[in-house]
């Protein structure tokens, strides 16, 4: 594996760490303050810097160590986490995954505020809000600042032989007064194992926490240190034993291993329990480290590096002073002179470690996704293959019970099962689309001056990851929508009564297998009359057009409309709702708008699960074969004269358990025939249609119910009216799926090229 490898898969953690850190921060910010998630957040924060520090990348170690300290603080309950800290930490998660994103993909971040945000951190650190003024006018955090040799350094100081220079250390910040003497004393032997490195914990940040219960004596065992040419990149070397005089008790000391307990050897003995006991080497000295390892900030000789190879490079540093071991002063100069390198041999074996631990805990594996689509090609091919291989048998065997036949039975059930498993390792949740959304809410409405929460339900739906991939653009366009026009100002909403703070709910659901994602608000909802006299105005509808809630609705959809009264950065240019449903449309999905005036407004999207297979009805209409999911089938039945009933000049409907459904035929939409057929001699298909009810498609026969590969047209020919996309059936013909809701728009007084049109430019 190659460091760009290593890399790569440092930012797909990355990824996984920022979803955690906003995960943890929205659940803070609804009053969450369980321990847990205080933790996880400061962990997703604290791994992000580590793997950063081991690829040199300085701007995002920077911004993660103030973010990180500002975390601390809160996990030591020295800064309480109210909704305005919690409001300035969400803002700087977004920018440390801007500053991800930029260090991946080589783009460039506001430098104006992520400074304005480092100040802001730095201050709730030290216990003090600055004003959103100071904020913005911050210079350059100091961690991020690159000063001038000349002017920061300090002297040389006297090298040995081997060009290793030392790194000073200072005890004046343990703590060295007596004022703990008369406290009660533990001894703890603290021995990391590799895992604890390779989850992203650190050794220094334990020791750290431990300080703050009391005075403290720490020392470093180096007995199992090797020489540089055996020195083993996943190994733990070092251990401590450290001598603490605290009230606290034994059990606040055993609280701050409990993250890392399952990964270290501990032990915790009262003074008098282990006394003579100590644990140091007698032939080689122990060695005092300082817990304050904050002097190596200043050297730049261990900020920039893992947490693993931070801790053991100070270790060995300061044991390298006075030891006289001349292998473990070799490995000493070697890991302080050439850390990078190390840093970067010690990333790729904690990320190849982590891989090994999550395969062993969770039995998961990475796998490049153009693989899966490659797995999923080769299924579509063979169900094809499959059905072409049945059609065969059956056309030359007419007795049906051959054994080629029964062998072909369990061939179409294990290939039904190698395509459903195959599907379900494209399934992924909705999740990370979702908390994409917590950002794009708290931004518009700090562009709008309007205070808004989003709650979102379903995030563990799964839907296949090519649908998910496309998700993301018009649920941009429709919160932005939602933010913008449909909730009021804080002001608007006192006058009429509501809370100051709006609400945008997005949900996530399966049903009858699709997926349907709502988007609901509660604001004004849909001014009609504003919206129809916009459409008037720009000529897309006549002045006397008689138009139902529903079709004025939807005028929002149609390219360059906006009600907007003046042009801003978020919108008033009409361009977002028609992409919304274009983007939909070609995913084969529907979308549909329910609004109440004052009350807020709905938009419901239904989507296929996959893009990949379907379970449809082969049908035949007009001599030509037809597929129609059949998700959208309701029954089917066989229309009797004494059912049909004329409505109209061109209308029929047909009586279905007393209640009366519109019949549409197929064949004369799609313009297959010039006449309508006669209902008695077809059958009826009752299909269900968001927005438009129930129907019966009348078609001519069915020839049975296959489980058919999607092809898409668009891809490989062109958009065809009221056809959804094509497959291959088992005799190698083409066959075409059936968009059922464009027929049933159709069938509603609009011929299938105009509601098709419509379709297209709206």
């Amino acid at each position: 594996m190659d460091m760009n490898e290593i890399k790569e898969i440092f930012f797909q953690e990355c990824e996984e760490q920022l979803a955690e850190l906003e995960s943890g921060l929205l659940k803070m910010n609804d009053g969450d303050r369980d321990p847990e998630t205080v933790n996880a957040v400061f962990r997703a924060v604290h791994s992000i810097k580590g793997g950063a520090g081991a690829f040199g990348l300085d701007d995002l170690v920077a911004f993660a160590h103030v973010f990180e300290t500002t975390l601390d603080c809160v996990r030591s309950n020295k800064l309480e986490p109210t909704q305005d800290v919690l409001k300035v930490m969400l803002k700087s998660a977004d920018v440390l995954a801007d500053l991800t994103n930029a260090a991946r993909d080589g783009g460039s971040v506001d430098e104006s505020r992520s400074r304005g945000l480092v100040k802001e951190l730095e201050a709730l650190a030290n216990g003090e809000l600055p004003s959103p003024s100071a904020a913005a006018e911050a210079p350059a955090p100091k961690a991020a600042a690159k000063p001038a040799p000349a002017a920061v350094a300090p002297a040389p100081k006297p090298t040995d032989d081997s060009g290793f220079q030392p790194i000073p250390f200072s005890f004046d910040d343990f703590g060295g007064d007596e004022a703990g003497s008369d406290l009660p004393a533990y001894e703890v032997t603290f021995k990391p194992r590799f895992e604890l490195y390779s989850k992203g914990n650190d050794a220094t940040l334990l020791l750290r926490d431990l300080s703050r219960l009391g005075e403290m004596t720490i020392y470093c065992n180096m007995d199992e240190l090797p020489g540089l040419e055996e020195l083993d990149p996943e190994g733990a070397y070092f251990f401590w034993n450290v001598t603490i005089k605290t009230d606290k008790g034994e059990d606040a000391i055993r609280t701050v291993f409990e993250f890392a307990e399952w990964d270290c050897d501990l032990t915790i003995k009262p003074v008098d329990e282990a006394a003579g006991n100590t644990g140091a080497n007698e032939e080689l000295p122990m060695v005092p480290v300082p817990f304050d390892l904050s002097i190596l900030d200043e050297t730049g000789a261990a900020e920039d590096v893992s947490g693993a190879a931070a801790a053991e490079t100070a270790a060995a540093v300061a044991a390298a002073e006075t030891a006289s071991n001349v292998t473990q002063m070799a490995a000493a100069a070697a890991r302080v002179e050439k850390k990078e390198s190390a840093a970067a041999a010690a990333a790729a074996a904690a990320n190849a470690a982590a891989q090994n631990n999550a395969a062993g805990a969770g039995q998961t594996i990475r796998v490049d996704l153009d693989r899966v689509d490659r797995l999923i090609n080769l299924v579509g091919e063979l169900v094809i293959n499959q059905a072409m291989l049945s059609q065969s048998v059956i056309e030359n065997d007419t007795t049906g019970t051959s054994s080629i036949n029964m062998g072909l039975e369990e061939l179409q059930q294990l290939t039904r099962e190698i395509q459903d498993s195959v599907m379900a390792i494209r399934a992924q949740p909705v999740k990370p689309v979702f908390q994409r959304m917590s950002r794009i809410v708290r931004e518009i409405a700090d562009m709008t001056g309007k205070s808004i929460r989003l709650i979102t339900e379903g995030e563990n739906t799964e839907v296949d990851k090519t649908v998910i991939d496309k998700l993301a653009e018009p649920l941009t366009h429709m919160i932005r929508n939602a933010v913008d026009h449909g909730i009021e100002t804080p002001e608007k909403r006192a006058a009429a009564g509501k809370n100051t703070e709006g609400t945008v709910r997005l949900t996530a659901k399966h049903r009858s297998g699709r997926i349907l994602i709502e988007l609901a608000d509660d604001g004004a909802g849909i001014n009609r009359e504003k919206v129809r006299q916009k459409a008037i105005d720009n000529d897309l509808i006549p002045a006397d057009a008689n138009l139902s809630d529903e079709e004025i609705d939807n005028l929002i959809f149609l390219p360059g409309f906006s009600t907007a009264d003046k042009i801003s950065d978020i919108s008033g240019r009409g361009v977002g709702m028609d992409v919304v449903k274009r983007s939909i449309q070609a995913l084969g999905g529907r979308i549909n708008i329910t609004s109440k005036p004052g009350h807020g407004s709905v938009f419901t999207m239904s989507l296929p699960l996959t893009l990949a297979v379907l379970d449809g009805m082969v049908v035949t209409v007009a001599g030509q074969t037809l597929v129609v999911p059949l998700t959208a089938i309701v029954e089917t039945l066989q229309p009797e004269a004494s059912a049909i009933h004329s409505f109209g000049a061109n209308h029929r409907l047909i009586s279905i358990r007393n209640s009366f459904c519109p019949l549409v035929d197929v064949g004369r939409i799609l313009n297959f025939r010039a006449t309508q057929a006669n209902p008695v001699e077809g059958v009826a298909l009752l299909v269900e249609s968001e927005g438009g009810g129930q129907r019966a498609l009348m078609v001519d026969a069915i020839q049975g119910q296959r489980q058919v590969v999607i092809k898409s047209l668009e891809a490989n020919y062109t958009h065809v009216p009221g056809i959804a996309a094509a497959t291959i059936l088992g005799d190698g013909r083409v066959a075409l799926i059936l968009d059922v809701d464009a027929v049933v728009g159709a069938s509603r007084g609009q011929s299938l090229k105009a509601e098709m049109s419509l379709a297209a430019v709206g």
